[in-house]
């Protein structure tokens, strides 16, 4: 188990490096932390709802926590 701690560094931290207007897949920070990095997918949504970040689908933002299918995080503004 990953501590939440280390997920919302790993995702702020991917967040900062785009900028603003740049957009990432969670999945780029469950494979930082793990070669299994499948099953954090769920955990890394926990977390990121918690964050200052914005979740989309299509560019259209949308709830971290109940969107279906993949999902795009990026800063709020």
């Amino acid at each position: 188990m990953i501590p939440d701690a280390v997920i919302a560094a790993t995702l702020m931290e991917l967040a900062h490096r785009r900028g603003p207007t740049a957009s990432f897949c969670p999945s780029e920070a469950a494979r930082l932390l793990s070669p299994d990095w499948r099953p954090l997918m769920a955990e890394m949504r926990r977390v990121a709802a918690d964050l200052p970040l914005v979740a989309t689908q299509g560019g259209v933002a949308v709830d971290v926590r109940s969107a279906k299918g993949p999902i795009r995080l990026r800063l709020a503004e």
